[in-house]
């Protein structure tokens, strides 16, 4: 199973991406829960880490580099700016590792294709994969993990025509719902509001395509950026997004991590100690409503 977070093929539709390019920028620098509905539009991420939780911090004095691969086609955690810079959530979030760790002048980011990120780390020309990388027993074979920093959600995005209130599982019921044949999300939509009437559509343009001209009522897929197709010209403002979010790690996984080289210890040790640190003082909060300022939980 994989997060639809994790598929090059699958985000484009959302973005109209840009090429995945091969450029090099050097910058010094639980088991499975019930869905939970959140309150839409909170701003505030939620905390990953036990506030009281000091985690070690391991020396880093003998590491040589840390490079930090990530890609340049995944708005808004990574992506090139109008000036061609790269930028985004990733690249702000590793900065500020880095800087906590007090190893900047020994990070470095590199952009490659989503297709290389696993060899190029299995071939150790890299330490870290900073990518939407979404866990799977297969990828913990091959590879170390940090703890998760960010949880994977789904939204409903409704038509302002129809006027739903209250909540979906009752508001949707009978109701057309697209969704994208195949995913997680159809899985999960499936499972969790089994009385909506499951439209699947083959790609992410024809499901939202089909919402826009009033084919379906609703539909079902990925949180991280459903919200910011709500909000673009490509919506025509036609809809908004309705109850939610939710968050299952049966079907989106354990949330996002950063992936290491097989049995490294110390550098997952590290980002963690880091991460927690950036959760009690701010500055995660910070970069994230940087990025996602009307918030995704």
């Amino acid at each position: 199973m994989h997060a639809l977070v994790t598929s090059p093929k699958n985000r484009g539709p959302f973005f109209g991406l840009l090429a995945a390019l091969s450029i090099v920028f050097v910058c010094a620098l639980p088991a499975f829960a019930q869905t939970v509905p959140a309150q839409a539009g909170n701003a505030d991420l939620p905390v990953m880490f036990d506030a009281r939780e000091r985690l070690p911090r391991p020396d880093l004095s003998n590491v040589l580099r840390i490079r930090v691969l990530t890609t340049v086609d995944f708005p808004p955690f990574s992506f090139l700016d109008q000036t061609g810079r790269l930028t985004g959530f990733h690249v702000d979030f590793i900065r500020e590792i880095c800087a906590e760790l007090k190893v900047e002048a020994k990070c470095q980011i590199q952009a490659v294709p989503y297709a290389d990120l696993e060899p190029t780390l299995e071939k150790s020309a890299a330490e870290v994969v900073l990518a939407g990388v979404a866990v799977t027993p297969d990828l913990r074979r091959k590879f170390s993990f940090s703890r998760p920093y960010l949880m994977l959600p789904a939204r409903f995005a409704v038509s302002k025509n129809i006027g739903l209130t209250g909540h979906a599982s009752v508001a949707l019921s009978g109701r057309p719902v697209g969704v994208v044949a195949g995913t997680v999300h159809e899985s999960m939509l499936k499972g969790f509001f089994p009385k909506v009437q499951a439209r699947p559509f083959e790609t992410p343009d024809a499901m939202l395509e089909a919402l826009k001209q009033g084919n379906v009522d609703a539909v079902f897929a990925d949180g991280l950026r459903l919200p910011f197709w709500v909000a673009s010209e490509a919506s025509s403002g036609c809809c908004t997004l309705f109850d939610g979010p939710y968050m299952s790690q049966r079907y989106l996984g354990e949330g996002l991590s950063a992936m290491f080289r097989h049995n490294d210890v110390t550098l997952p040790t590290a980002f963690d100690s880091a991460v927690a640190a950036l959760s009690r003082n701010g500055r995660l909060q910070e970069i994230y409503q940087r990025y996602f300022p009307n918030g995704l939980y």
